[in-house]
């Protein structure tokens, strides 16, 4: 029975669903959907047709932190969702960090440099972009610069989804050439580096920027504000 992943991997929830599986050793098919694409298969995935989802045999679901919270317990090793109480706790606190916080920033700067002019034809909104990078994006950088453990894991020194769901949306934007500035967070720019780093990451993350590169790339601030 195949894994199937419905998405696209510059999506940072599909990112995080596809490296989160092959963290496990599983080797899961990526089939494009969301925007219009995915047929009936993604559609009774995802009844409300966001991305990622999930088909696994019979099985169907969406939303990232569901589809790693079933992976992680379907395949138990290695576990990437601790099991000891203080552990788990905190490595969900970083996956809804990413879910929400992160992203809600990170969409709103990839959106506007790269979705709506490179993909939706549609003008972008260069204040917003502005906005996210000034007030949404340092007190995250700042929260991460203080959290990050010597070990260079964020819960239980090793890889668990807290990593995974942190260094995500890292991932999408650098695909715009929007990075950690290693000056300000030195030590949140050498987590990201070392993460990304990992080969569950590199490779996609190379898929990623040559389908941003072949669409034109991210159009520049002063160009987005025109």
């Amino acid at each position: 029975m195949r894994m199937i992943v419905f998405g696209s991997t510059l999506s940072p929830y599909v990112r995080k669903c596809v490296v989160f599986a092959h963290e496990k050793g599983l080797a899961p098919e990526l089939k494009l959907a969301g925007m219009g694409r995915g047929g009936p298969e993604f559609e009774a995935a995802s009844p409300f047709r966001k991305m990622p989802a999930l088909k696994d045999g019979d099985f169907m679901i969406s939303d990232s932190s569901a589809i790693v919270a079933y992976i992680d317990a379907k395949y138990a090793e290695p576990n990437l969702i601790p099991e000891e109480p203080c552990a788990r706790a905190r490595a969900i606190w970083f996956d809804e960090m990413a879910d929400t916080l992160m992203n809600a920033a990170g969409s709103v700067i990839f959106g506007n440099r790269f979705v709506l002019p490179r993909v939706l034809k549609q003008p972008c909104d260069h204040g917003a972009v502005e906005a996210a990078e000034r007030d949404q994006l340092p007190p995250l950088l700042d929260y991460l610069e203080g959290v990050i453990p010597e070990s260079g894991f964020l819960v239980e020194d090793r890889l668990t989804l807290a990593d995974i769901a942190i260094a995500s949306p890292f991932a999408t934007l650098g695909c715009i050439d929007v990075t950690v500035d290693s000056k300000l967070y030195p030590r949140t720019a050498a987590y990201v580096a070392a993460i990304h780093a990992r080969p569950s990451f590199a490779a996609i993350i190379a898929k990623d920027r040559a389908a941003v590169k072949a669409m034109g790339g991210p159009v520049p601030p002063e160009a987005a504000a025109a």
